[in-house]
């Protein structure tokens, strides 16, 4: 969506017929057909409104094609919301305690948005591990869409890495388990090895 979560949404639902058609989706309707008819819209624009909700991806089609709203979308912004109010100005960013970490997640991680992956493998380890713990609760199974959106979220303002490829990361550092389309944060993770 842009820099601005909040701004984009209240553009997003300032039209009526948005409003109606996100209603109807929240509220079970999972076709085309039965949004219009739930939200008393016509066709034109019912699909007008639906495109605009999941170009924004606020709905989006589930895998059996219905459509669902992307709650955990709203998560996340609801998260970067919250990490922008305890960063105070003078130091933006996440804050583990540690000096260096916390350099180090500053330089790459800004408002609870991925900005670049550091060349050094060390630190990259770092800022891998800092997403799955900020992003998925242990031992909580999330299905690889609830994945994608929310590691969509981390690669918005990111230029050099898309959420596939984060995922990926995620995976091959045993910060994610994956079996049958199910992904899983494990309960202990790996102490952090030290910044290079």
């Amino acid at each position: 969506m842009g820099t601005d979560p909040t701004e984009q949404l209240v553009r997003l639902f300032a039209e009526e017929t948005r409003v109606r058609a996100f209603a109807a989706v929240a509220l079970g309707a999972r076709s085309t057909e039965q949004v219009a008819l739930a939200a008393g819209l016509s066709a034109k624009e019912t699909a007008g409104s639906l495109r605009r909700l999941r170009e924004q991806g606020v709905v989006t089609a589930g895998d059996d094609g219905e459509l669902v709203v992307a709650y955990g979308l709203f998560k996340e912004y609801t998260r970067a919301a919250a990490q922008r109010e305890n960063s105070h100005g003078d130091a933006p960013g996440p804050a583990s305690g540690d000096g260096r970490t916390d350099m180090v997640l500053r330089t790459f991680v800004r408002d609870g948005r991925l900005l670049r992956l550091p060349a050094r493998w060390t630190r990259k380890k770092l800022v891998l591990r800092h997403i799955a713990e900020q992003t998925f609760e242990p031992g909580v199974e999330y299905p690889e869409r609830t994945v994608n959106e929310k590691l969509r979220a981390w690669c918005e303002d990111s230029d050099d890495i898309d959420h596939v490829t984060l995922r990926r990361y995620l995976v091959d550092l045993h910060h994610l388990h994956r079996s049958e389309g199910v992904y899983r944060r494990p309960a202990e993770q790996p102490p952090a090895a030290g910044i290079a």
